[in-house]
């Protein structure tokens, strides 16, 4: 899956006024589809939320099939491409610590609601759009790779040994993640989200300690 987000639906380039209401579009549907699920979201509800009218939504998007992949790469852009960030700076244990617990005060501060938008995207498309599944797939494995990264560079560091496998450590850190914010969504709690990602900490240390022998 791949959304030309510089064209009309017809294939026309787009002005910058096109791109930004195409943008406020995929940004308002991106919003409903996280506080009412992809089924749960309409057309109309997304013409509503940007302020748009029909006849621009089906503009750029064909159907609503097409709004769902371009609010996968918006996700994918704006969540996974700011963990890129975060990750290009993790070189240390206290470094991945402090990641750690900014994602549990930001859930926290959002009462541990919607979970992770992407992850929560796939959940629901995973068995009724191939593209759509394989889209988030892609997402969460640059999500994968960013997070390798950082292992990688704390490896480079002598934080780790070449001992480390950081393929691994990154599937695990991002399953831990996953499955916590799933769980904190569900219990309005943050603890099993401490949880996870507390025993990614301690797994990060065990490999630092095993460095040193």
């Amino acid at each position: 899956m791949s959304v030309d987000t510089h064209r009309t639906n017809t294939g026309r380039p787009l002005t910058a006024r096109g791109r930004e209401t195409r943008t406020r579009i995929v940004t308002a549907a991106a919003e409903l589809m996280l506080d009412t699920g992809v089924a749960g979201t309409t057309m109309e509800d997304v013409r509503a939320r940007a302020g748009v009218s029909s006849s621009q939504i089906y503009h750029y998007f064909a159907d609503k099939d097409a709004l769902v992949h371009a609010v996968i790469e918006h996700q994918d852009e704006t969540i996974v491409g700011a963990h890129e960030s975060m990750f290009a700076e993790i070189d240390s244990i206290d470094a991945l610590r402090r990641w750690c617990a900014w994602i549990v005060d930001y859930q926290r501060l959002g009462g541990c609601s919607g979970g992770c938008p992407l992850g929560s995207l796939g959940v629901q498309v995973a068995e009724v759009d191939v593209d759509a599944r394989a889209g988030v797939a892609r997402a969460l494995g640059r999500w994968e790779r960013a997070i390798r990264r950082g292992y990688e560079s704390m490896r480079a560091r002598g934080v780790f040994d070449d001992r480390a496998d950081t393929s691994a450590l990154a599937m695990s850190t991002l399953a831990a993640l996953q499955g916590g914010l799933l769980m904190a969504q569900i219990q309005r709690s943050t603890t099993a989200l401490e949880a996870s990602l507390d025993a990614v900490v301690r797994h990060a240390e065990l490999l630092a300690a095993q460095s040193v022998v």
